[in-house]
């Protein structure tokens, strides 16, 4: 993400960078990308103080091709002075299934591609992932404070919502928890969050319309959830959702995952979905029929998110939920990174039929969008389809994919690591030097290229970033004042849900 938390949080106050480094400076994008489309600042990441040793191991790319680095920056910044976000975000948000804004790469697409992936990665940078951590499996920050508490200052949203989910369930390798006998909750993670664009008139200017943003947790790196998976589909219409036909399926682990909940704990009492639905019911209600702005509901999610952001975006349209109560229709509009099949073709072709706009940001390398369904997928050949169709193996993957590769990239190892083909940051990273199919890789904005290195090791080794480098100061450890070393208290997670949970439940014919 272009942002990494307070540095009080994570590093010392002052930070010693070498010749070699690049800069840790913090950027927020979730509403600032003008600031940050400068060319100078697209350079500022390098030191200038070692700037032949670095420019010299780039200059071959740097010569390679007709267009320079400099040549493609101001055609971009050209290209997005030209139109903005206000008066084109329906077509960003896939109106027209983004024909002809992916290659050549559309610059206000890019900016909003990654906005939502960063939304995305404030998932991982909130998640208190510490076995030793009495609050293991929460989000470290309060609701009101989580973008602020991230260094994601004039963020232009706001959080409504804390989602939960019941981690009593299959998926023994997506579930964090605590070591200790006390602990905040024994059965449930912290896995995302709803928010609304804000009333502000710089976030009504930037975005042309106010923005329901629902981001879901995924995985960072570890791969081990796929084989948790029970991979086989069943009819989504057996966990509760409003589908009538039988032969609509998805992956049955998704489904508990997004469905199960666990009425002896207070923060999974109500399940995903329901915490869901009831809140963007309430949000849409509120602001569907303003007729000073139109409303959109933008999902994401990266990893096993990705496939959570898929259904949860099918549920709210199959629901309802995107129409107001005078007739208007919000668009409903998903940005997945790295992430796998959830349904067949079927729940495909359902939420095609629901206008539901998919756009999966994928690295050629990653092998988790290619699960599962590895060998009866949406590429097999017609008939076999036909043939394999009923059986429960047979996956689909929905919407429009924008393929990266990392080995484009000169900032990146080479090398395929499972790991860090499916990091996030990387990708995010990918999206910011991609300019269409065969197109040399230049980056776009000051997005950092240490950010990588965050959870991962995938810089290349000149570059003098450490691996792994994001980390709590001391982790979380406190020296109280009689002199010992603690781990201090926070601030109560928030355990309740809206009081009237209930009757939105209700009158969504659902029975809590």
């Amino acid at each position: 993400m272009a942002t990494i938390p307070s540095h009080n949080l994570l590093l010392p106050k002052s930070i010693n960078q070498s010749a070699h480094s690049l800069s840790f400076k913090p950027h927020s994008t979730l509403l600032n990308v003008t600031a940050r489309s400068s060319p100078a600042i697209a350079t500022k990441a390098m030191s200038t103080t070692d700037a032949a040793s670095t420019s010299s191991k780039l200059e071959p790319l740097e010569s390679f091709g007709i267009t320079a680095a400099e040549d493609v920056r101001r055609r971009d910044r050209e290209a997005k002075e030209s139109k903005n976000l206000r008066d084109t975000w329906r077509k960003i948000q896939g109106e027209d299934d983004w024909a002809g804004l992916m290659d050549p790469m559309d610059p206000v697409l890019r900016s909003e591609l990654i906005r939502y992936g960063e939304m995305a990665q404030a998932c991982y940078d909130a998640f208190d992932f510490d076995p030793f951590s009495r609050y293991c499996g929460s989000c470290r920050f309060t609701r009101k404070k989580l973008f602020d508490s991230l260094g994601i200052f004039d963020s232009g949203y706001e959080v409504a919502r804390y989602l939960y989910a019941t981690s009593n369930i299959n998926l023994p390798n997506f579930f964090s928890k605590s070591r200790w006998s006390k602990v905040w909750s024994k059965n449930a993670n912290w896995m995302g969050y709803v928010a609304v664009s804000d009333d502000s008139e710089a976030t009504r200017r930037r975005l042309g319309r106010r923005d329901i943003a629902i981001a879901w947790r995924g995985t960072v790196t570890q791969l081990e959830w796929i084989a948790d998976l029970k991979d086989y589909l069943k009819p989504v219409s057996g966990n509760g959702f409003r589908c009538r036909d039988p032969a609509v399926k998805a992956e049955s682990g998704f489904l508990d995952l997004y469905t199960d909940k666990d009425t002896s704990c207070n923060f999974s009492k109500f399940s995903a979905r329901e915490q869901l639905l009831t809140e963007v019911k309430r949000l849409v209600e509120r602001y569907g029929d303003d007729e000073e702005a139109d409303l959109s509901i933008t999902v994401t999610g990266h990893s096993l998110g990705g496939a959570l952001a898929v259904l949860s975006a099918y549920d709210v349209a199959e629901m309802g939920l995107n129409r107001t109560k005078k007739g208007k229709v919000v668009p409903v509009t998903v940005f997945t990174y790295s992430a796998p099949r959830v349904g067949n073709i079927r729940f495909k072709e359902r939420m095609e039929e629901l206008g539901v706009k998919v756009l999966r940001v994928v690295n050629k390398h990653d092998v988790v969008p290619k699960s599962p369904g590895l060998f009866l997928n949406e590429h097999a050949p017609d008939a076999l389809k036909q043939l394999a169709g009923g059986l429960p193996w047979c996956y689909c993957h929905v919407g429009e994919k924008l393929a990266l590769d990392h080995q484009n990239s000169p900032f990146l190892k080479p090398s395929v690591d499972l790991s860090t083909a499916h990091n996030l940051e990387a990708l995010l990273h990918l999206l910011d030097g991609y300019h269409g199919k065969g197109q040399r890789f230049v980056l776009s904005s000051g997005r950092d290229p240490a950010l990588v290195n965050k959870a991962s090791d995938f810089l290349k080794d000149h570059f003098m970033v450490p691996p792994y480098w994001r980390q709590d100061a001391n982790k979380g450890m406190v020296r109280h004042t009689d002199g010992r070393w603690i781990q201090p208290d926070r601030i109560r997670a928030e355990d309740h849900h809206a009081p009237d949970i209930h009757h939105l439940l209700t009158q969504l014919n659902h029975p809590s």
